[in-house]
């Protein structure tokens, strides 16, 4: 993303609708309208008086308290879905869309997608059926970050990717309470951001095993991929709350690549290693040093908003240009969000130290 229009500058915008009013979708996802050919002419929610107010502060003609009578009556191109789950720990965002795609709508939802691979297989079903699709807003893989990593391990200096490491905060409960939905709920909504990373970058997993810990519920997975890679996801329960989150490794043929805290990216080129012994240097020849990007956040530069370096607009505006363009998108699709759940279900399935057989 080069060079951003503003939502006036677009000859041709999207008539959308938006279902949900909450916390999230106020800070994150409504301000990426700015920027994106979207014209938002309604708004539902549950609670009237929200939907009320986020009509009147995003710029909606008109709020509903009812979904499928605002699909009815407004007839849009897109819907835009953020909402929470159902009493029994299932995505409420699942059916939401089915009622959407019925309705001749394009979907663009926050994950998680669905609480199952049977429930992504059906959404596919009504996809193709009502000619619609659907995009799963997988922020990680639209971070600026990791787009040039992506760049970097696609580039033949870097070689085949060979191995990942992701770490990431979060816990995963004791196996015997993975049957319940609700007890796995934190663990459903947050895998899809290390997931998808590594989805993204290495491709489908063949078999994962993990060993957990018992005083946080931190976990080590190890993951071989179909690719023959290899690579780790750490789940890092326990954490300090005071110091970055996640950091991402991939090894190459002589290279690595490393995106620390989202937003710092380490490019360790092909280089000779200083002679052992005989070296009084550890600089190496300019043609080989690292390269290193990291924001500054001095400048009121449109980089520097966190919808922006987390991802939120470029995933947006690439729906929207998706749907302009009569293209499925190929980000955030239904088949990438099934990879991600196969790997939730073998959580849920496979016990502490076996393999759980992921693509066969």
């Amino acid at each position: 993303m080069s060079f951003v229009k503003y939502n006036f500058e677009y000859e041709r915008r999207l008539k959308a609708c938006f279902i949900g009013a909450g916390g999230h979708s106020f800070r994150n996802i409504y301000p990426t309208f700015q920027y994106a050919p979207v014209d938002l002419a309604a708004i539902c929610d549950v609670d009237g008086d929200r939907a009320s107010a986020y009509a009147r502060q995003f710029g909606a003609s008109r709020y509903y308290t009812d979904h499928l009578e605002m699909l009815r009556e407004e007839k849009p191109d897109v819907v835009f879905i953020v909402t929470a789950y159902h009493p029994d720990g299932r995505v409420q965002a699942t059916d939401l869309a089915a009622d959407a795609l019925k309705a001749g709508a394009h979907v663009w939802m926050e994950k998680p997608t669905a609480a199952s691979v049977e429930e992504i297989d059906a959404l596919t079903g009504l996809s193709r059926e009502h000619d619609r699709f659907v995009m799963t807003g997988l922020k990680k893989i639209f971070f600026p970050a990791i787009a040039k990593a992506k760049q970097i391990i696609e580039s033949p200096e870097f070689g085949r990717p060979a191995s990942i490491y992701v770490r990431y905060p979060q816990d995963l409960p004791e196996f015997g309470e993975r049957g319940d939905l609700n007890r796995m709920k934190w663990m459903l909504d947050h895998i899809f951001h290390p997931a998808s990373i590594i989805n993204y970058l290495m491709g489908p997993i063949r078999h994962s095993s993990y060993e957990r810990e018992p005083f946080n519920g931190g976990s080590v997975t190890s993951i071989k991929f179909m690719s023959g890679a290899v690579g780790t996801l750490h789940l890092t329960a326990g954490i300090s709350g005071s110091g970055p989150l996640e950091r991402l490794e991939v090894i190459g043929e002589g290279a690595n690549v490393v995106v620390d805290n989202g937003v710092k990216v380490s490019y360790y080129r092909r280089a000779e290693r200083p002679a052992y012994g005989r070296s009084a240097s550890f600089l190496v020849k300019d043609e080989e040093a690292p390269l290193v990007w990291e924001p500054e956040f001095s400048l009121g530069q449109l980089y520097n908003k966190n919808i922006f370096y987390l991802g939120y607009v470029p995933e947006v505006l690439y729906f929207c240009e998706c749907v302009l363009a009569g293209t499925a998108p190929e980000k955030g699709s239904l088949d990438n969000a099934k990879e991600i759940l196969k790997l939730f279900e073998c959580y849920r399935s496979t016990p502490e130290g076996q393999i759980g057989l992921i693509n066969g």
